[in-house]
């Protein structure tokens, strides 16, 4: 029997200074965590009771289509040098020398030794699919760690790599991780959403997360209330409204005028009389690629052309160039343009024509809002003047047209053209097609039916553990504390007796405790001597989705059951306690 007197529960009454989000002034106040040092946690009684829940929750369901392993934390330089991610994941990932030099590192995720394994142990299509998974800690040199639990330096992960032959396979392998995926979250009773998303830093073609909505994410999704349409705005596109051109003027050619100290887009269309949507937003990048032979480094620019109206989404960038971009220095506008910044635009330079090729041209990269358009308005790459009369693949020829711009709530779906939604979202898990980036690189081989040798095609599938904890605070909180799903919850059931100094009460409650014990209820007995209003303050901060109250109603063979969640107060005689909650929890798993 789980007593809360001989428990280390410690409480608080006022969460830290630096708590900005429900889930850290609640997970520290509850006593669920503490802080050793910025993003590192430590995980206390009841914090460790509800993470085990949700890792044995996460290890049922993903022991149906995987296996378990346990892999080394500890990585060497090597296997990250053999995928590429050595420099590519930069100061986000923790890197130490052992006592002989060797550079090693603590991973924050585990493609490479798990590519390494199958690099070595795999040989034949027979073998072949094959899904691992492990749930344990992992480590990222976060920069600002904040909102507690949501942005750390380490986390608990479970993640999942799936092996195939062939591209049928690699959907076989991801459709099974959707469908475990929401049955996790299901069980985990948290109200979520699945939406397109990209794939950013660990590679593949496909990939979806799992969201759920909260003030406190840090992602935006956008999402259409009239149909099942869902994406990370990184990700997310819609419907545009037919702009009609304006009419050109004089012959039709580009026209330069006169906009003396009119720079933004806002000043210009303003000086112009005309809307921001008919001009044109250039955008002056570089990138910086360092020859591994020579050591030298390759700048090449990039000239981004937007709808003078709209963003450009920096996610969607990289993944066209597949390279880290960094803005133009007023030197190197000056040296393309021939023209202080202002005044940029498409006209008087020779473009690159592909993107990969013409290596020694700049590359000019088009919004697909503008593909079609006529008699735009764009810098005229001259102090003080601006270009009228500009019509892409006329006037100027863009090295590719490609989605770079950002959704704006309220634009049109693109499945079924209602308005979009935005909402900011927690992410606690992601699925990803990888291909054969890391099987690629790191020479993953096995024999086809044929003999042949291919290399297997992977997925990777992540969930945050302490993700899943956060995510159901900021879902059911109040001002008094927070109510978890019953399946999470480090008790599913506390019993408070208003007075432990009645032995009628207190017997009736360690009565109750036993049979709810008996039948497989999760409960704790509040035996303090305390007064009632504390103990149930303390119960309803804790997160405990049940209270008993046992009080004067006992010599009636009655208690109070409260559901935190509502308040909602039920008469129930104690005989029947038991079946009470097997009609309203166990019904429910």
């Amino acid at each position: 029997m789980h007593r809360w007197s001989e428990l280390f529960i410690p409480t608080l009454r006022e969460a830290p200074a630096d708590a900005e989000v429900a889930s850290h002034k609640f997970l520290v106040r509850a006593g669920y965590i503490r802080q050793l040092a910025a993003g590192i946690y430590s995980y206390l009684f009841l914090g460790n009771r509800s993470f085990n829940k949700i890792m044995a929750i996460v290890r049922q369901e993903m022991d149906r289509i995987g296996q378990e392993f346990f892999l080394p934390a500890l990585h060497p330089r090597e296997i990250w040098e053999a995928s590429g991610r050595w420099a590519l994941m930069g100061d986000n990932l923790f890197r130490l020398k052992d006592r002989k030099g060797a550079d090693l590192a603590l991973g924050m995720t585990e493609e490479e030794v798990m590519t390494e394994i199958a690099r070595k142990e795999l040989r034949s299509y027979k073998q072949l699919p094959q899904i691992w998974y492990q749930i344990a800690p992992k480590f990222r040199d976060e920069p600002r760690p904040r909102s507690g639990l949501l942005r750390v330096r380490q986390f608990m992960m479970k993640d999942a790599y799936s092996f195939d032959i062939d591209a049928a396979g690699l959907d076989v392998s991801y459709k099974k991780h959707y469908d475990t995926y929401c049955r996790i979250f299901d069980r985990c009773g948290l109200k979520y959403m699945v939406v397109e998303a990209d794939s950013g830093a660990m590679g593949g073609k496909e990939s979806h997360e799992f969201m759920v909505r909260t003030p406190a994410g840090e992602d935006q999704i956008v999402s259409c209330d009239g149909c099942d349409y869902a994406a990370n705005m990184e990700k997310a596109t819609s419907k545009l409204d037919v702009v009609p051109d304006l009419a050109p003027e004089g012959d039709g050619k580009p026209l330069e005028v006169h906009t003396p100290a009119q720079k933004t887009i806002e000043d210009v269309a303003r000086f112009l009389g005309v809307l921001p949507k008919y001009t044109i937003k250039a955008l002056a990048l570089m990138t910086d690629e360092k020859d591994e032979k020579t050591g030298n480094t390759k700048s090449r620019a990039i000239v981004v052309l937007m709808r003078g109206d709209h963003q450009l989404n920096e996610a969607k960038l990289n993944g066209t160039v597949a390279i880290a971009t960094r803005p133009m220095e007023e030197g190197e506008i000056r040296a393309l343009f021939k023209s202080p910044a202002g005044y940029l635009g498409p006209l008087g330079i020779e473009w690159a024509k592909d993107l990969k090729k013409d290596a020694d041209r700049p590359l000019l990269l088009v919004d697909e809002a503008l593909e079609g358009r006529t008699n735009l308005i764009a810098g005229a790459n001259k102090e003080n003047y601006h270009a009228k009369n500009l019509t892409p693949g006329k006037d100027f020829h863009p090295t590719a047209y490609a989605d770079l711009r950002s959704v704006t709530a309220g634009e049109a779906c693109p499945n079924c053209g209602k308005a979009l939604r935005i909402d900011t979202a927690v992410e606690i898990g992601h699925i990803f097609k990888l291909g054969c980036r890391y099987s690629e690189s790191m020479g993953a081989r096995v024999l086809d039916k044929n003999g042949k040798e291919v290399t297997p095609i992977m997925g990777c599938y992540g969930i945050g553990i302490e993700r899943i904890l956060t995510a159901a605070v900021e879902q059911s909180n109040d001002e008094n504390g927070f109510w978890l799903p019953p399946s999470i919850a480090p008790f599913e059931i506390v019993v408070t007796p208003i007075n432990v100094k009645d032995q009628t009460l207190l017997k009736a409650a360690v009565d109750i405790v036993g049979r709810l014990d008996a039948a497989g209820f999760d409960v704790i007995l509040d035996d303090r001597d305390e007064r009632p209003g504390v103990k149930f303050k303390d119960a309803d901060l804790v997160g405990i989705p049940f209270r008993i109250n046992v009080g004067k109603k006992v010599t009636e063979g009655t208690v109070e059951v409260v559901l935190r969640s509502t308040r909602e107060v039920r008469d129930v005689t104690i005989s029947s306690v038991v079946e009470h909650f097997q009609g309203v929890l166990r019904a429910k798993a």
